[in-house]
């Protein structure tokens, strides 16, 4: 591993983060304090997916280009399809399902299907529609808006991710790298979350609630990486994740960005068993060990 270079990423991926932070702070679209309801938009949501998102993706070039490297060569760039693109792909509306009934199950969560969010949703579609309607276009549409839109974004963080930061860690173990990988992943994060994204109640805890969601998020997303040999994977996954994981906003109240959803205790409980589930895979039944070994 190059310390020198890993430092200079770091330096082009997190000072840009806290220029966005400083100003999402005195411009006033800090989601602090943001209203509890689940019906309640989060102002940085747009910022993030077309800002943000692509800092990362700026990082590794500039740093490729300091240290004369080829931009994205290496880097896990493939279009080569096989069947770990499909099973990442549909896997994010399974894991989302399985959010929202940990969730149901979380202290003081209730199923509210006449939510404000959710009338409002139902009158935007054909008469006839009812909430599961709502919800299952709701994750078609997120299942082709994960593969498109959502993938481009999100292959802005995961070409630095698990592939850049993959790739410096060549040679280390597995999970030693994804350790890492996910700290530096979730640290990323703290300027707008400290300005209230995704833990607007919350937002100093957030911080360490986000570096945790993308401790328990990376080995998935490396694992496929590993087993499609392409990138475009995790950003695929990634992608889906964000355009589907949000339904039990729709249909539980109170909100609770500590217990509830994705990037509560809720998401971390899924995200640990889909982790389990993936060990168990790689030892028994797998042929590569993924888990035991080397980058």
């Amino acid at each position: 591993m190059n310390t020198k270079k890993l430092i200079v990423f770091l330096l082009w991926a997190f000072l840009p983060m806290v220029i966005v932070g400083l100003v999402m702070h005195f411009s006033g679209a800090s989601a602090v304090g943001l209203p509890e309801e689940s019906s309640a938009i989060d102002p940085l949501a747009a910022m993030k997916g077309f800002g943000a998102m692509l800092i990362p993706l700026l990082a590794v070039i500039f740093t490729q280009l300091i240290f004369k490297e080829p931009v994205l060569k290496n880097l896990g760039i493939s279009f080569k399809l096989n069947r770990w693109w499909w099973i990442g792909w549909l896997l994010m509306p399974v894991i989302a399902f399985a959010v929202l009934g940990v969730t149901l199950l979380m202290p003081g969560a209730k199923w509210t299907p006449n939510s404000e969010m959710m009338q409002s949703a139902i009158a935007s579609m054909p008469e006839g529609f009812g909430i599961w309607g709502v919800i299952a276009v709701t994750m078609i549409s997120g299942l082709l808006n994960g593969i498109t839109i959502n993938a481009v974004f999100a292959f802005g963080e995961e070409i630095a991710w698990r592939g850049f930061l993959m790739k410096e860690f060549k040679g280390r173990k597995f999970l030693t790298a994804a350790l890492w990988i996910g700290i530096i992943w979730g640290f990323w994060h703290a300027p707008i979350i400290l300005n209230g994204h995704n833990y607007p109640q919350h937002p100093v805890a957030g911080v360490f609630m986000m570096v945790a969601f993308c401790l328990l998020f990376t080995p998935m997303l490396m694992y496929f990486r590993q087993k499609s040999g392409s990138v475009i994977v995790p950003a695929i996954m990634h992608g889906t994740f964000n355009a589907v994981v949000g339904i039990s906003a729709v249909v539980v109240t109170p909100a609770n960005d500590l217990l509830y959803g994705g990037p509560g205790l809720a998401g971390f409980i899924v995200l640990l068993m889909m982790d389990v589930c993936l060990y168990l895979y790689d030892r028994y039944f797998s042929k590569e060990r993924v888990f035991a070994s080397l980058l």
